[in-house]
This record gives C-alpha cells, structure tokens and sequence, in this order.
C-alpha cells in the first residue's frame, strides 16, 4: 500500500569517522549536477510533483518512490494516463459524479501494485475507486489491470493524498475511505508520521457522506492501537462493530474492544501474506462517519 513514506534524515558521522574538508564554494558551484531527464512529458505520464510549491511544507507520511519501471508500466502509463490518470495538483476540484457516472466513490489511499485495488473494482462495478499513490511503477501496474479486465471503474491519482482530501474534493463527495497498511514509523521519533491522526480524521470526514465507512488495516499491532483511539476518540466517526465485542489486549497492556474481522471485500494481499507468515497480526478497523446533528 502502500502509502509511502518521508525521505529519513541523513546519517550522521560519528566522532570517529574522519570529516573531508568542504570544498570551495566556487568547485562546489562548477560541479553542478546533471539535470534528471523526465519520465514522462507533461499531460503523458504522473508529474514529478505535481504540486509543486504551491503548498506550504508539511511533515509527509510517504516518500515519493520512482523506482524502475518496466516495459509494461511504462506503456500502459504512456497509454492511459491522459485518460485515467489525475496528478493531484490542487488547483482545481475534481467532478466525482462526471468521473465516474454518478457511481459512489471510495478513495483509497496507498495501493502498492494495485492487485488489490483491481480485484476490488471487478468483484464491485457498480463503486468507484478513486487509488491514489505516489509509487510510479504501481500507477503503471494498476492502470494495466484496469485495463486487462476492462474496469471503468478505477481513476489513478498521482500525489499527496493530503491535497486531495483538502484542495480537490468536495464535501461529502466520498461514499468511503481505505488505508489499508500504511507505513508504520514503529520508532517513536517518528510517530508523529503516521497518517492516522487526530487531524487527518478531522480534515477527512467533511469529505465523507453521511454513513460513509472509514476502512483502516494494518499488520503493526502498536499502530493498530493507536488507530483504534484516534478513531474511538473523534466526534465524527463511530465503530461499526457492536460493542463491547471480542477484547483484545494490546502491546501496551490496554484491553480494546472492536477490532473487526476481514471483510470479505477487503482480498488478501501478498504484503498481507508476508506479515502473517512472520507472525504478525492483521488487524481492521471500520468506522462510520456519523450524521451531523440536527441544526449544527
């Protein structure tokens, strides 16, 4: 999935490690760099950062990855992306009834190689799936499913899911949200990464229907706690799973209630797969986004 996640902070050279003296500013300069050549022309293929500076800096829950990309993505991305494919920009507000035909649109945020996601739009045409990611070699895979077996159902986005949520959807414009494993940051330094928080929940769930579903997993207990208190907590969402249910004792001793089972919509994926084979515990959260009260 994945969401994907923010470039770590360089290593830092130990008292030991012999420093090299910091060359001219005038070497340093000459040496310039050789300029990247781009992937794809404008409108072609996803932007290199789509967003540009238009934005202020925040603190990122993914690292764009442009990791190699074979033969097939790269021509299922040259191919389909003009029609399928929306770089998340933020300079306009995306029109989900003409997008997909008046179908309810789920967002999903983070789908590594969109097996998944395409298994998801086949067995439900009759939903929307609107996939944002930042992995190129996974837009590519993705559109290429959709493709194969013929979904119309399925619109790639390219970017920060946070400027989507804020800058491009209208309110109540989502039938449902997915995050299905993001990125853990299990050292607590880097809690503060992790894109289930109290805020991003508040910016979300004016984008949610009423009875819009808030669909979490994760293979990484210690953030599935925190998932299931972010959520328990917040005004704007209640569990769909009746409480007190199946309680479950958490790493840090608490006992929870309300984990759900999987969903038979929600596949098996070979991440999922690779977690459960080392012991890991999946756990699923599903949360209704509540009605506003009356006259609020």
């Amino acid at each position: 999935m994945s969401n994907q996640n923010a470039p770590q902070p360089p290593a830092t050279a130990t008292p030991d490690t012999p420093q090299r003296p910091e060359p001219p500013r005038s070497a340093r300069t000459s040496a310039a760099k050789p300029e990247r050549t781009r992937m794809f022309a404008d409108g072609t293929g996803p932007a290199a950062d789509p967003a540009g500076s238009h934005f202020e800096r925040r603190i990122r829950s993914f690292q764009p990855r442009r990791s190699r990309v074979t033969t097939g993505q790269e021509e299922a991305l040259r191919r389909l992306w003009p029609t399928w494919g929306i770089d998340v920009d933020g300079q306009r507000v995306l029109d989900l009834d003409a997008m997909f035909g008046g179908r309810p649109v789920v967002l999903e945020i983070g789908f590594g190689m969109g097996e998944a996601t395409a298994r998801m739009a086949a067995e439900d045409p009759g939903t929307g799936i609107l996939a944002v990611d930042v992995h190129t070699p996974g837009q590519g895979n993705l559109l290429g499913l959709a493709d194969r077996l013929g979904l119309d159902n399925v619109r790639v986005a390219n970017g920060d899911a946070i400027i989507l949520l804020r800058e491009m959807l209208a309110p109540e414009a989502l039938a449902g949200l997915r995050v299905y494993f993001p990125d853990p940051w299990p050292k607590t330094r880097h809690h503060k990464r992790r894109l289930i928080q109290p805020d991003f929940l508040t910016l979300a769930a004016p984008r949610l229907a009423p009875g819009a579903v808030l669909h979490c997993a994760t293979d990484w207990e210690p953030y599935a706690e925190q998932m299931h208190d972010v959520l328990s907590a917040h005004p704007a969402f209640e569990n769909t799973v009746e409480l007190p249910g199946p309680a479950v004792e958490g790493t840090d001793g608490v006992v929870r209630h309300g984990y759900a089972p999987r969903p038979a919509f929600r596949p098996r994926t070979r991440f999922e797969g690779q977690g459960l084979d080392k012991g890991h515990i999946v756990h699923d959260l599903l949360f209704r986004k509540m009605a506003e009260p009356a006259g609020s």
